[in-house]
């Protein structure tokens, strides 16, 4: 009984790192996803805008995907 206790428990260590990096990918990709929906917004309202507007999505889509990078390395 004691050694399956302590095989549980070190399962739920060794998985907190993983569930960092995934609430940390999933932040990024709501990042993503808000940044690209809102990016097709202003084109819609504003055609002639495309070309900064695409920049501006693209620094922050780079932006929004570095947390997830930071929780998967940093998150051990």
């Amino acid at each position: 009984m004691i050694e399956i206790l302590a095989d549980t428990v070190t399962q739920v260590n060794s998985m907190s790192g993983s569930i960092q990096g995934a609430l940390g990918c999933l932040g990024a990709a709501l990042g993503v996803g808000f940044v690209g929906a809102k990016a097709v917004d202003a084109v819609g309202r504003n055609p002639g805008a495309y070309g900064k507007i695409l920049v501006m999505g693209i620094l922050g889509m780079a932006l929004a995907e570095a947390v997830a990078f930071y929780s998967l390395f940093l998150g051990k």
